[in-house]
């Protein structure tokens, strides 16, 4: 589990298919400790969890290895990334640690488009469509993750959604990069979902 609270931006070193193009190989640089990076630990990846298959440190900076499944390729804008893609990084979450964000499972749902970005002194307010079937989750003054950042819900309309970036998430996520017409991993709230399927189920 996470918070969707960015902890470090990562960069792909090297991106490789394998396992006839259904499994994508990728090292991916970070500002980790290596010493805290175990085999088996889980990473949120712009808010796709993968499994840290291989880690180490080369020239300074640490790095670690992930697979990127089929599912996974279809899913998020895994299917998009290339070398110099930047990440926002986030560790698992461990007792006691402190819950900053929301709950987040790092399952993207799917793929959100930006359909607008308006800059305001020192913020930003961004307007994103979502897939049609995930829009009954996302409520005003709800949360949502996109890219793996845990965000409140400004305004709703139909499967259209408003954020508003703070300065502080501008300057330490990839946020700040957004334009019209940019894709984002999209990760309804928790709570949301099993609200809906608990009111199906009456």
């Amino acid at each position: 589990m996470f918070t969707g609270i960015v902890t470090d931006i990562g960069e792909i070193a090297s991106l490789k298919p394998v396992a006839q193009g259904q499994l994508h190989r990728l090292r991916i640089l970070c500002r980790y400790d290596r010493t805290t990076i175990a085999d088996g630990a889980s990473i949120a990846c712009n808010g796709v969890c993968l499994t840290v298959v291989g880690s180490g440190t080369d020239g300074g900076r640490t790095w670690f290895d992930v697979d990127a499944a089929a599912e996974t390729l279809r899913m998020t804008t895994a299917q998009h990334w290339i070398t110099g893609t930047r990440l926002n990084l986030e560790r698992a979450l461990k007792i006691g640690d402190e819950l900053g964000g929301h709950i987040v499972a790092g399952h993207a749902d799917g793929i959100a488009t930006i359909v607008a970005r308006d800059d305001l002194p020192d913020m930003a307010r961004v307007t994103l469509k979502s897939p049609r079937e995930f829009a009954r989750f996302i409520a005003t003054k709800g949360s949502i993750t996109l890219d793996g950042c845990s965000l409140t819900v400004n305004t709703v309309e139909d499967d259209r959604f408003s954020v508003l970036i703070i300065p502080h998430t501008l300057s330490v996520t990839t946020l700040g990069g957004w334009t019209a017409g940019s894709e984002v991993n999209l990760e309804v709230d928790l709570m949301a979902r099993y609200a809906a399927r608990l009111t199906e189920m009456k």
